[in-house]
């Protein structure tokens, strides 16, 4: 293996290890940390920030302070960085629970989902159905507010008038996907919504006799741990989608 490819892989290393961290934390990232991590010195892994910074992926909020991933980082690190993790039985059990009830209408349905979506995620979980264009179910607006990129009361404001303003939001949320695409997920300004471009909005497919009949989404802030938020939605997409074949 060249030194550049070494090299290559390091800085790949670090950035997922710094984004990983920073999800978790909500603090921005030392380098400290990361070299306790690799075994290597705190020297070396500022140098490794330095060139994430300069190639887009970090950001330092303050002169001397961590590192933070961009929307750039958050970019790379979903399309090649993240390993998924995989649904806990415990919570496969709860979503399944959910279905098992005598359900006959798709109002309760697709409130139930919402519901279930927001409690495995802990972010905001959302159902359209493309044939009810003006309408959608969502739960879980709480646990966004929570997070400490929320404290900001006019951040708060945004974020719930763009939630009111449905229209915009399922906009959002039923673009066209490509062909064979199964979820997509939208970081920041890829959203096209100043209000909520602090946030990141997953969506995935559902289906109704095997066509695709609408979406699922999760919104939450940017900091959000795509490892779990990505197959828990896909996994509710899949049980609903069955769910909605005994209907």
């Amino acid at each position: 293996m060249s030194r550049n490819t070494n090299f290559e892989s390091r800085r790949k290393s670090v950035l997922e290890a710094t984004v990983n961290s920073y999800i978790k934390s909500g603090i921005p990232v030392a380098s400290d940390e990361i070299a306790r991590e690799f075994n290597l010195s705190s020297a070396t892994v500022r140098n490794i920030f330095v060139e994430l910074e300069e190639g887009g992926y970090l950001t330092h909020p303050y002169t001397s302070g961590g590192r933070i991933p961009t929307n750039k980082g958050y970019r790379y690190y979903v399309d090649f960085l993240i390993s998924q993790m995989g649904l806990l039985d415990e919570e496969k059990e709860r979503v399944t629970s959910v279905y098992e009830q005598k359900i006959n209408r798709f109002e309760d349905i697709f409130e139930y989902t919402s519901e279930v979506i927001s409690t495995i995620t802990h972010y905001a979980g959302i159902v359209s159905f493309l044939d009810w264009q003006d309408r959608m179910f969502y739960k879980g607006i709480s646990f966004i507010l929570e997070q400490p990129e929320f404290k900001d009361s006019q951040r708060i404001r945004l974020l719930i008038r763009m939630i009111e303003d449905k229209r915009r939001l399922l906009d959002i949320i039923n673009r066209d996907m490509e062909q064979g695409e199964r979820t997509v997920v939208l970081i920041g300004e890829e959203l096209g919504c100043p209000e909520i471009e602090n946030c990141s909005v997953i969506v995935s497919r559902y289906c109704l006799k095997k066509k695709p009949s609408g979406r699922l989404a999760v919104i939450g802030p940017k900091r959000m741990e795509y490892r779990h938020t990505i197959p828990a939605l896909e996994y509710i997409a899949d049980t609903l989608s069955e769910a909605l074949g005994k209907i």
